[in-house]
């Protein structure tokens, strides 16, 4: 399940729903022993390549190239810049603020005008609560960031 939470933007006068992250993320040795549970590749061989997978992917990225990794999305470098009114001014390293990497999700199912596509990483029928309610159940307040509690719905089966 995921949760939200009811945002007020004074700019505008209205309310409106935002995604809430709860809990800290998910470590990649976590990531890797569920992986390796779900196919033959043993978990040493997924941490491995997940070790790997930042610096190929910046290699890529780096000769100009964007990475798509099936069923997650694709990677690329974009520029966070100033801009100058005189083309005799241009200099490119004075101007660029950031080098950011920017993702796109991968898109499922049909790609036509007038069809559905959905985003890989985005399945249908997720379960959202108000951000409130989880503080109800726990008997106290949670903060973003801050772990829930065992028992929460937030451990998995392999511990």
């Amino acid at each position: 399940m995921s949760f939200y939470k009811k945002i007020f933007n004074e700019k505008f006068g209205v309310y409106y729903p935002s995604a809430v992250t709860v809990g800290q993320p998910v470590p990649v040795k976590k990531v890797a022993k569920r992986l390796s549970q779900m196919c033959t590749v043993t978990y040493a061989d997924v941490m491995a390549v997940l070790g790997e997978l930042p610096g190929v992917m910046a290699d890529y990225m780096g000769q100009g190239k964007s990475v798509r990794l099936d069923g997650l999305g694709t990677f690329r470098y974009t520029l966070k810049t100033k801009g100058v009114a005189d083309e005799a001014d241009f200099d490119f390293q004075k101007q660029v603020k950031a080098i950011r990497v920017q993702f796109v999700p991968a898109r499922e199912g049909a790609q036509t005008k007038g069809s559905v596509a959905t985003r890989g990483l985005v399945p249908t029928g997720i379960e959202w609560l108000p951000y409130d309610a989880i503080a109800t159940e726990e008997g106290g307040s949670v903060t973003p960031g801050e772990p829930i509690e065992p028992g929460s719905g937030d451990e998995d089966s392999f511990g």
